[in-house]
């Protein structure tokens, strides 16, 4: 099945710009740090490609902010998009899920009034054996025009709903790079053609399908799962063709590769919360955030089983969340089990 529909042959640069034409008040500056971003992605596309030439597969040694290993990947990706975003004075702060606290950007750097927030690296655990990974970014605008550049300051700028974000995509490093986005005018995808330095347009205003007997989730937290989910699990597991049941499940175990999968194919991908992690274990500020942009809009739906995604408003830009994203009926779907308006007896 091919998804190339664009009907021009057009670079990301230049679809940026000839946007940009669009909005008479527009100054540039979004257009260029959408310029910039999308070097760091060039950059760490190379590098994932060459990454067991360069000794850069492995632990790194150390811990992030929430305890899990950093491999030397992850380092790398995360210095390589601050190093080409802050000193571009497009940028007030940004921040990093490899960061415990908000990045400044430094004094002798002009500031703009735009926040970037970013996972650089979603699927660590897949980098070694050469399963796609990828990188999660939303853009939000400062909230004021305050030049205090204390934590407590930026933290506030940047735990923003994510209804307020001017920008969200992702890059994909798979069997091709991919790069999607949206300013809240639709969702396009672009693939890069390293053969002359660019990413092509193939695929204009993605529109996920409104429902698909497709889902994601890890079945090995299946007894950790609340008793409404297992009820919606074995839902969906039935051998009932007139309701186009079974479901096939479909799972990568990287996150944002799993959407993307979903965004193209339909269905539903899901990241519960459980007995362990009760709060869900995606977070919301540079992962969920994004990613259910996008999915609003292509036409899809996120919530965390009972609220739109995009409504909460973080405490902190670590904050975790539980994530049901997808094609809007599947989504409706798993809600209604998970509020108690659907049973299933499956014992």
């Amino acid at each position: 099945m091919s998804f190339f529909n664009s009907s021009r042959f057009i670079t990301l640069e230049h679809y940026i710009s000839s946007e940009k034409d669009k909005h008479p008040g527009a100054t540039g500056e979004f257009t260029y740090l959408l310029h910039d971003l999308a070097l760091a992605i060039r950059i760490i596309s190379r590098e994932v490609r060459r990454a067991g030439l360069n000794d850069i597969i492995g632990m790194a040694g150390d811990t992030n902010v929430h305890g899990e290993q950093v491999k030397k990947l992850d380092v790398y990706a995360n210095e390589v998009i601050i190093q080409s975003m802050d000193h571009g004075g497009h940028l007030c702060v940004m921040a990093s899920e490899e960061n415990e606290h908000p990045i400044p950007i430094p004094d002798k750097f002009d500031k703009g009034k735009y926040i970037l927030v970013f996972d650089p690296l979603d699927g660590s655990s897949n980098i070694d054996i050469n399963v796609t990974i990828g990188t999660i970014f939303g853009l939000y605008k400062r909230t004021d025009d305050s030049s205090d550049t204390d934590m407590d300051t930026l933290t506030k700028q940047i735990i923003q709903p994510g209804y307020k974000q001017v920008a969200a995509g992702y890059a994909l490093y798979g069997s091709s790079t991919v790069f999607v986005y949206t300013t809240g005018q639709g969702v396009n995808m672009f693939t890069y053609d390293p053969t002359i330095g660019e990413f092509i347009l193939f695929h204009e205003n993605v529109k996920i399908p409104k429902k698909a007997s497709y889902y994601s989730v890890n079945e090995g937290y299946y007894n950790f799962y609340s008793d409404e989910l297992k009820q919606y699990l074995q839902y969906i597991k039935q051998d009932k063709a007139e309701k186009d049941l079974p479901y096939k499940l479909r799972y990568i175990a990287t996150g944002v590769a799993d959407f993307h999968r979903t965004l193209l194919y339909g269905g539903l991908f899901m990241y519960p919360s459980d007995s362990r992690s009760p709060n869900g274990k995606l977070r919301l500020v540079y992962e969920a955030n994004p990613l259910a942009f996008l999915a609003e809009q292509a036409g899809g739906r996120a919530t965390d089983g009972v609220n739109r995604i995009l409504d909460i408003k973080p405490t902190n830009i670590h904050q975790r969340v539980p994530l049901f994203i997808g094609s809007k009926e599947n989504v409706l779907e798993v809600e209604s089990f998970l509020k108690g308006d659907l049973k299933f007896d499956y014992k």
